[in-house]
């Protein structure tokens, strides 16, 4: 039946063309955006999903940021630990030599005095961002446990977390001052200091047991009887294996760092790939969806114009 009051195939097709219009719309903001979810009316689980793991992300990557800083502290510190051992390992070849007849030992002990300083000097050059692990002085800082972040954790519940790479710089310190007095350090005993419990046998017989008011810091060579120069070769090469000791405790840190940045980065990379799998628009099928749908919005056009001009056919009835 034709009406001239209700025209359905106009109904129809109007019907179609919208249905078109809208399809075309969401393809067309999607290929504008990049997004096949794109808020939470587009799809509220993965929408929640992905802006969950976007933040987290973003806190990873500042977690990346950290690691670089503590890596570059950690850096500094086992540098500075190397050319420490270097030095006392020279100090303890100068000793040696001391032991020599004839030879100059006020030159050596000179010598041994530049190799002080200089031990102070890289300790306090030690610095990075402010912070110093080798060289601490009573009042300004203090040694103790220090905390590198490494990684940010969300459990199946949803709850967040931080893992830190912990040091502790009373293991690693090098010189502490006003801590008792002025000592240098490495772990819990002293840098080259004769220490309760060293001892050696003299050429006399008699064991001879040092203690703690001279070290690398303080002692004079040229004033000590053979025994004496004995006991501190002793004692600075106990230094020096803690030292190495602290340097190994340094170097496996760095190396987990650099594992730990790498995972992370890595984690970032999953990450990103994860939500895009959510979220992310396949541009090539949208493309092909919109040329499709620009052809069937002319199609409905034109279906629509020519269901409205089929009423007109009716007039010819009455002519």
């Amino acid at each position: 039946m034709t009406s001239i009051m209700t025209n359905t195939a106009a109904i129809a097709a109007l019907s179609t063309l919208r249905g078109i219009n809208n399809d075309m719309e969401t393809t067309q903001n999607r290929v504008a955006t990049g997004y096949r979810v794109a808020s939470a009316a587009d799809n509220s689980a993965y929408w929640s999903i992905a802006t969950t793991m976007r933040s987290d992300r973003k806190a990873l990557e500042t977690v990346t940021d950290a690691l670089g800083l503590g890596g570059a502290m950690v850096d500094v510190t086992y540098t500075a630990m190397e050319s420490a051992i270097d030095i006392v390992d020279q100090i303890k070849s100068k000793m040696l030599a001391a032991l020599q007849p004839g030879v100059d030992k006020n030159k050596i002990q000179l010598d041994i005095n530049e190799m002080q300083e200089q031990i102070i000097s890289i300790a306090k050059s030690a610095s990075f961002a402010g912070e110093n692990w080798l060289y601490h002085e009573f009042g300004q800082s203090s040694p103790g446990m220090k905390s590198i972040v490494g990684s940010f954790n969300r459990d199946a519940s949803g709850n967040v977390s931080v893992t830190t790479l912990d040091i502790d710089t009373e293991y690693t310190s090098l010189i502490k001052l006003g801590f008792g007095g002025p000592v240098a350090t490495s772990g819990n005993g002293y840098l080259s200091v004769i220490k309760v419990g060293v001892s050696y046998t003299n050429s006399a017989g008699a064991t001879v047991t040092g203690n703690t008011t001279a070290g690398v810091i303080d002692f004079d060579l040229t004033t000590m009887t053979r025994d004496e120069l004995l006991l501190q070769v002793q004692a600075t090469d106990d230094a020096l294996f803690e030292l190495t000791d602290a340097s190994s405790n340094l170097g496996a840190i760095k190396s987990r760092i650099e594992m730990q940045t790498k995972f992370v980065e890595d984690l970032v990379d999953s990450i990103s790939t994860g939500i895009g799998r959510l979220v992310d628009a396949d541009m090539n099928d949208e493309s092909s969806r919109l040329k499709a749908l620009q052809t069937q919005q002319q199609l409905g056009i034109q279906s629509l114009s020519i269901a409205n001009s089929s009423s007109q056919a009716i007039i010819q009835l009455f002519n």
